[in-house]
């Protein structure tokens, strides 16, 4: 038997035996950079040399529970203008976008070479594929842009969009088409990436917050999507109304299912003049709301549930405080708020997938 004091005389070996342990748990899972959880964060350095930086875009498109299609009003906590940057508007155009974009985002990323179009605003798959093509393909054209990032909903894509897209990820569709990046000699396709707002994956919130959609038709999006060999990713919401803890927690099962390369997770934030709003003020009780440090413990409850090979790229949203009406956590940024969330994975000597009994490893 080990006597404690004769170990802690050689404190070099302790500090390897504790290394030890570590790297073979993040061996284990395939977590990069030392992480307890599989952060998206640096997975574009790894896979392609280099930071890809996305450039928000506002391509003129609505979506099917806002015209009348499946409804009207859009999702009840919805407020676009709230989630993307002031040079990303639809009264310009793809390429002003993108150039005021880049040199928006030289400020902090002055290093950056290469840049993702990222169609974020709205449904932007929800037109015909003619019209998709005109501005992807415009997108693409670009000298600094290498791909494409499309956010939409699972019930605006269908087998043909889905072709088009793999095609165009493939290199069948832009045959001239190349990019040199610092990890390979060159590209001949660009990057597709298609991320697809599920929200929820309970269908009562789903009614409830006005989708026009139910979580079957994410499931099968999704399936789709990943079949033809395009990355997806998956946003969702934490503190819909209706949903309890437990709820949310039991949500990650469903997620698990899902063959889903990345996902984002967003507290509520209750965002003004929208029917969420006025919802919260008539029925509060209905709303699970989280002080910071319930969220930490919360996420990392979540975490613990999530299959390791899933890369989180996000786990909270930011929305500027014009457009809310109460700041609970004060006006900590992303950068913050991802350092309290590795301290307190340590803390509870946690990470991504602990309490799954057979995890998978990224490949």
């Amino acid at each position: 038997m080990l006597c404690i004091r004769h170990l802690a005389a050689d404190t070099s070996f302790i500090i390897f035996a504790v290394k030890r342990i570590h790297t073979d748990m993040f061996e284990k899972y395939g977590f990069p950079d030392g992480k307890r959880y599989n952060s998206f964060v640096g997975y574009f350095k790894r896979k392609y040399g280099e930071r890809l930086q996305k450039i928000v875009l506002d391509a003129g498109f609505t979506c099917p529970n806002r015209d009348g299609k499946v409804g009207r009003g859009g999702c009840t906590y919805c407020d676009n203008a709230a989630f993307h940057p002031s040079y990303s508007t639809a009264g310009k155009s793809l390429h002003q976008q993108m150039d005021e974009g880049i040199e928006f985002h030289k400020v902090r990323y002055r290093t950056t070479e290469h840049y993702l179009a990222y169609f974020q605003s709205f449904s932007n798959t929800y037109a015909p594929l003619e019209r998709l093509r005109a501005l992807y393909e415009e997108a693409l054209m670009h000298p600094q842009v290498v791909g494409i990032v499309i956010g939409t909903r699972p019930d605006c894509v269908d087998e043909e969009k889905l072709d088009y897209l793999a095609d165009l990820a493939q290199g069948r569709i832009l045959k001239d088409w190349t990019r040199s990046l610092s990890g390979e000699e060159y590209r001949t396709a660009p990057i597709v990436i298609v991320e697809y707002g599920i929200e929820s994956c309970y269908d009562s919130t789903l009614a409830r917050i006005n989708r026009g959609h139910d979580f079957e038709t994410a499931r099968k999006a999704v399936h789709m999507t990943a079949e033809r060999g395009l990355d997806v990713g998956a946003h969702f919401i934490l503190g819909l109304p209706g949903e309890s803890r437990q709820m949310m927690l039991d949500s990650c099962a469903m997620i698990n299912e899902l063959p889903l390369r990345s996902v984002k997770f967003h507290q509520l934030q209750i965002v003004k003049g929208t029917r969420m709003e006025k919802e919260y003020a008539e029925v509060p009780e209905d709303f699970e709301r989280f002080s910071l440090e319930e969220y930490l413990d919360f996420f990392v409850d979540m975490l613990e549930r999530l299959r390791p090979d899933l890369f989180i790229e996000r786990f909270v949203g930011e929305v500027p405080p014009r457009f809310v009406n109460e700041t609970p956590w004060g006006l900590i940024r992303n950068v913050e708020l991802l350092r309290l969330l590795e301290k307190r994975l340590e803390e509870r000597d946690s990470w991504q997938g602990k309490r799954l009994e057979s995890p998978k490893t990224n490949s």
